[in-house]
């Protein structure tokens, strides 16, 4: 049998460590010498050589630092992080590195939609803020209806766009939030009301409740009224026609 069908033999054998195989043929033991001489070396590196070129692994037991990190490597870690809880001033530093980054995120959309105003030759003041964890943009002073379009959807549009300029500029994702002529504000209210009329229905008849098909930013106004009226909503139905259903307790 050739030296090469050897090999092929051994990677099919039940031994699962190649390195025990090479260590056979290793010149460095004395023994091995004595019993083999010069040819028996010769052959047990080609052997190793012939396992180093199928296998991609050099027979030497130094090769076996170069491994894959085990889970154990990564289990120190996970073990501070469980056994620690943060300390007062690192949940301040937190906190502090949160609205710093929402205030940027509100910089670079203010310079993005004011941009885009000059280029449309719209008038109009930017108001920046931070409000539930999120940048919130506003677009105030003028009338600027052409903006926010058919129930919003040209807002919804200049919404994305500029979520999309905050991230090709910071590297992270942005939940900013983007109002034009207090256009989401007027319909928070009436969003309010009719979930406050909603509930009330509900809670009278005990029956299930399902409003017309909204945004997901209506939606989630009304889920918060919802909730803080003490009742559950869910959302059903599929985009663009996806709309909440008011549960009775």
């Amino acid at each position: 049998m050739s030296e090469m069908g050897q090999t092929d033999q051994s990677d099919h054998s039940d031994h699962s460590d190649p390195i025990d195989d090479d260590d056979q043929g290793d010149p460095g033991d004395p023994g091995d010498q004595g019993d083999q001489g010069d040819q028996g070396h010769q052959s047990a590196a080609r052997n190793q050589a012939d396992q180093a070129e199928l296998t991609g692994h050099s027979g030497r037991p130094e090769d076996a630092d170069l491994a894959v990190p085990t889970p154990a490597d990564d289990a120190e870690p996970a073990q501070r992080d469980e056994s620690s809880n943060p300390t007062p001033d690192e949940v301040k530093g937190e906190g502090s590195a949160l609205q710093e980054r929402l205030e940027r995120e509100g910089d670079v959309a203010a310079d993005y939609l004011e941009e885009l105003l000059d280029i449309a030759d719209l008038d109009g003041d930017l108001d920046m803020d931070v409000e539930a964890e999120r940048a919130v943009v506003s677009i105030v002073g003028a009338d600027l209806q052409q903006l926010v379009g058919d129930q919003g959807k040209v807002l919804d549009a200049l919404q994305e766009l500029t979520r999309l300029a905050v991230y090709r500029e910071t590297g992270e994702r942005s939940r900013l939030m983007l109002d034009i002529s207090g256009h989401r504000a007027t319909r928070r209210r009436e969003l309010e009301e009719l979930a406050a009329t909603t509930v009330a229905e509900v809670k009278s008849t005990g029956e299930r409740a399902a409003l017309r098909p909204m945004t997901p930013f209506e939606r989630k106004v009304v889920h918060d009224a919802v909730a803080a009226a003490g009742l559950v909503s869910e959302s059903e139905g599929v985009e663009p026609r996806r709309y909440v259903v008011i549960l009775p307790a």
